[in-house]
């Protein structure tokens, strides 16, 4: 076994919360230089893992019944003395463990705080850790054999806006028929002449993606289930601005630092918004604490927003 540090870090099976708490990752290098760092979390995200700094081992966790994925993955980390157990899920995992340090989650740092801001004073850090996408060569040649025919056919190449119409939570998704009006109208705008319009998902995200695809016509460009996370990043990479559902997506963009808007309905956008300097939001009740279903969020809500984000970043 090496000598160098060993550090268990235990995050989501979510895609969004483990972009959102990816900037663990440099921490980690940072409070513990030349850790070996093993991450457990679920199958989708896995593949963010692959480049990080210092991550030598990705346990992918599908979840089972009666826990079962716990006693799989405390079998496989419990022969291992950790120097640090991170573990933002809050499991008893962490307790049953050997380790000489640990930092686990739990429901008493949930004070209101940004989510990002909450899992940078987990670690101690005074300042936000930024989520970040480690993007490798295969996520751009995987992303770049499926975007390039597509950009050559068509209409040509153009500056593409990347879209994610599917969120996995019930109530997050914004209506699909809406999202094939919203490319109609930003086909018909002068700002967005030339544009070529990228629905993104997973291979589940079809038919959410149906409208959007269909109203872009030989505008439009495939990216739904053609890929893995980290190949649907590396497209994101490739897009000038991106509007998605409340959605790991969304979170993907931000991280990337790419312009961001994401639509929200009853969830807390002032707590789950996009972080960065590029980011906006557009809530169907953008009062602080009230919700209202998305579907309350107009057409002209969205595209209005998405002018403002062109506006506000696109030269």
């Amino acid at each position: 076994m090496s000598n160098a540090p060993q550090v268990l870090f235990v995050t989501s099976n979510r895609i969004g919360d483990c972009v959102i708490s990816s900037g663990v990752i440099r921490e980690i290098t940072r409070q513990v230089p030349g850790a070996e760092i093993t991450v457990a979390c679920g199958r989708p995200p896995a593949p963010f893992f692959r480049s990080a700094p210092g991550v030598v081992r990705t346990i992918a966790l599908d979840k089972k019944k009666l826990a079962g994925h716990w006693m799989d993955l405390w079998k496989q980390v419990v022969g291992t003395r950790w120097d640090l157990v991170i573990d933002i899920r809050g499991s008893a995992l962490s307790y049953l463990v050997a380790a000489k340090r640990r930092i686990v989650y739990n429901r008493s740092w949930e004070t209101g705080l940004r989510k990002v801001e909450m899992v940078s004073r987990l670690m101690g850090s005074d300042t936000p850790l930024d989520p970040e996408i480690w993007l490798d060569e295969q996520a751009r040649a995987e992303a770049g054999a499926v975007i390039d025919p597509q950009l050559s056919a068509g209409s040509g190449p153009g500056p593409i806006i990347a879209l994610a119409p599917i969120a996995h939570q019930p109530g997050k998704s914004w209506p699909a028929d809406r999202w094939g009006a919203l490319v109609e109208r930003l086909k018909a705008e002068p700002r967005f002449e030339g544009w070529r319009f990228m629905p993104v998902g997973g291979p589940g995200d079809r038919p959410p993606a149906t409208p959007a695809l269909q109203a872009a016509g030989e505008r439009g460009i495939d990216f739904v289930g053609k890929g893995d996370i980290l190949a649907s990043a590396a497209a994101i990479d490739r897009a000038d601005l991106f509007v998605g559902n409340d959605s790991g997506l969304m979170h993907v963009s931000a991280a990337l630092g790419g312009p961001t808007l994401g639509l929200f309905g009853p969830t807390e956008w002032w707590l789950y918004g996009p972080w960065g300097p590029k980011t906006r939001t557009v809530a169907s009740n953008e009062a602080r604490g009230q919700f209202a279903p998305i579907e309350d969020l107009s057409v002209d809500h969205v595209f209005q927003a998405v002018l403002a984000l062109h506006d506000d970043f696109i030269r």
